[in-house]
């Protein structure tokens, strides 16, 4: 019988490098899309090793393309003096049609598209997931906050009782 090797017992699907779990508190959540980034070396390296903040993160669509602002992608320990930028802007790799979707909905409903993840797939390359998203209300907040409390004391009813 074959040794199974490192790379057989690894979990696959993509990795994932970084959250947004402030946007899912302040926003609902419309619609989701996968976009590439457009990344230099050093940010890469540093994607990689998970130095990613995606809280303050949204989306503009200028000239056709669409750009992610306000990321930081902190300065790889290695890189020498032609490091990057920590929150310079980047460029999304989406589809044309995707691209007017976006720029249509987020305009013409008043809209914002913000960054809910960042991963690296299984060819190794980086991904956002984007959303379009419609601001909550602080009554929304509360009320989502109320219904997680009402599932969480359920769950420990239903595990007390069995």
């Amino acid at each position: 019988m074959a040794k199974k090797s490192d790379k057989d017992t690894q979990k696959q699907g993509p990795r994932t490098v970084a959250t947004n779990r402030k946007a899912r508190h302040d926003y609902h959540i419309e619609e989701t899309f996968e976009a590439g980034l457009m990344l230099t070396g050093t940010e890469i390296k540093s994607v990689r090793m998970g130095q990613v903040n995606l809280r303050d993160g949204f989306v503009l669509v200028r000239g056709g393309e669409a750009w992610l602002m306000n990321v930081h992608i902190a300065h790889y320990t290695q890189g020498n003096r032609e490091n990057h930028d920590e929150t310079r802007r980047r460029k999304l790799l989406l589809h044309r049609r995707e691209i007017d979707q976006l720029h249509a909905e987020a305009t013409q409903r008043n809209w914002t598209i913000v960054p809910l993840r960042l991963y690296i797939n299984e060819a190794g390359r980086a991904k956002v997931e984007i959303a379009l998203a419609r601001g909550k209300q602080a009554f929304d907040k509360r009320q989502d906050i109320a219904s997680r409390d009402a599932k969480r004391d359920i769950q420990r009813a239903l595990k007390a009782a069995y």
